[in-house]
């Protein structure tokens, strides 16, 4: 199994696999490509152009430029990822949710259905939003309640269709469909920043010096999210003697829990970017009506202190998230339950703070590693003023993950494969028949 790629397809369930990924994206895609009745495109995407830097720039990236060309996918999958960041933020507010959680299949069946009623509710919200939004452009040929009211219902109805779509793919498919709809919205712009880079490359806009460093830091950027993303701080953990059944001994084990460096993933770059562009983009929609945000707006212009702010918001967010997602205290008692411990560790209490302990050690250095590879692409594209091609930390940690771990997901099913032929193959004669080892 050196090289899995030429054998994905002789799997015939995993060949169904890919295959109906395949069509459900191309799907998404071909949604995402249909405008919504009655907007003049063209206008939209140069009102769009001044915004592009905000909140909604970041948005369009995430449902594939589905905000700039007003497409009936707009809203894409990001109303069910808000849900979902919602509850689980609300987990370490209210014990109903968190015990919910930690209830099973049931309980999990129930939080599922409550996160899709609240991903209709922000969609209605967010479809009203930008329909008023696309108003305020210019762009509509009839504005008005009818126009406003047909909208925000082709944009709901099509946040549930690419909620259903990513639901799909997750239980038929291979990988998890909300990531992989966004991880295909992200590289969907991909080509197009490569040919816009070549032409001005001819035209003599950009130099042979800056393509070449725009080449190595792509390549540099894009090893530092696979490290961030892989690396992990392993615990050691005892597994003691047992006894099981009768009289049978289960011989003592070792393993470990893995810490991962960045347990928070891209969460902490998209909060603190959301954070540092809301009033710009607010004082932008509202056409300078507030003073106060446009002058904060100001102040938080690309420059040294919009960096140094960034970079801290991402560390603050990148402790917050982790402290979210992530419970010594449960992992502790479940690693009691099992008869395991830390060597050198008392059970229990002591246990959960040693793994708060080196959680908090292991997340300082992953948080710095995280805001330098958020912002390293900044300052180069500056420096070498390359205005074509952006494909920034955020975009390249989503696109990152998610592929390492679809990659992942499709190795486990060829080595399920491997070790199930292998046990099909072994043959032991029994009392004068043959049974399957």
């Amino acid at each position: 199994m050196a090289n899995p790629i030429p054998n994905l397809f002789r799997v015939p369930e995993l060949k169904e696999k890919i295959l109906f990924t395949l069509v459900i994206l191309l799907i998404y895609r071909f949604g995402a490509h249909i405008t919504v009745p009655g907007v003049n495109v063209v206008i939209l995407r140069e009102q769009f152009g001044a915004l592009s830097g905000g909140i909604l720039g970041i948005y369009d990236m995430f449902v594939g430029g589905g905000l700039s060309r007003a497409t009936i996918l707009a809203l894409g999958i990001m109303p069910y990822i808000s849900a979902s960041i919602m509850f689980q933020l609300l987990s370490a507010v209210f014990p109903t949710v968190e015990k919910l959680q930690k209830e099973g299949e049931d309980g999990r069946a129930k939080l599922t259905q409550w996160t899709r009623y609240t991903t209709v509710v922000l969609s209605v919200i967010q479809g009203f939003s930008y329909a008023a939004f696309l108003t305020s452009t210019g762009a509509i040929e009839n504005p008005g309640f009818i126009f406003n009211l047909t909208t925000t219902v082709i944009l709901t109805v099509g946040a549930i269709f690419v909620m259903w779509l990513g639901e799909q793919i997750t239980e038929r498919g291979i990988g998890n469909g909300m990531s992989l709809l966004i991880f295909f919205s992200i590289i969907e712009s991909f080509p197009q920043a490569v040919a816009r880079t070549y032409e001005s490359f001819t035209a003599g806009q950009i130099t042979i010096f800056a393509m070449v460093m725009l080449v190595v830091v792509l390549v540099a950027i894009t090893a530092a999210v696979v490290a961030l993303t892989m690396g992990a701080r392993k615990i050691p953990v005892q597994i003691p003697r047992k006894v099981v059944g009768r009289g049978r001994i289960r011989e003592g084990q070792k393993s470990f829990v893995p810490l991962r460096v960045n347990s928070a993933g891209v969460m902490p770059i998209i909060f603190a970017q959301s954070f540092i562009v809301v009033p710009g983009t607010i004082a932008q929609l509202t056409g300078g009506r507030f003073p106060i945000l446009v002058e904060v707006a100001r102040i938080f212009e690309p420059g040294w202190v919009y960096y140094i702010t960034y970079g801290l918001l991402i560390v603050f967010f990148t402790y917050f998230y982790t402290a979210i997602i992530f419970n010594p205290v449960d992992l502790a008692e479940n690693l009691k339950k099992q008869g395991a411990f830390i060597p050198g560790v008392k059970p229990g209490a002591r246990t959960a703070e040693y793994i708060d302990r080196v959680l908090t050690r292991v997340t300082l250095p992953g948080s710095i590693y995280l805001a330098l590879v958020a912002l390293v692409p900044f300052g180069v594209w500056s420096l070498f003023n390359i205005q074509t091609f952006f494909f920034g930390g955020t975009g390249l940690l989503i696109v990152v993950g998610v592929g390492l771990d679809t990659v992942q997901q499709a190795q486990q099913h060829l080595l399920l494969r491997h070790y199930d032929g292998f046990m099909k193959k072994g043959r032991v004669k029994m009392r004068g028949r043959s049974r399957y080892v």
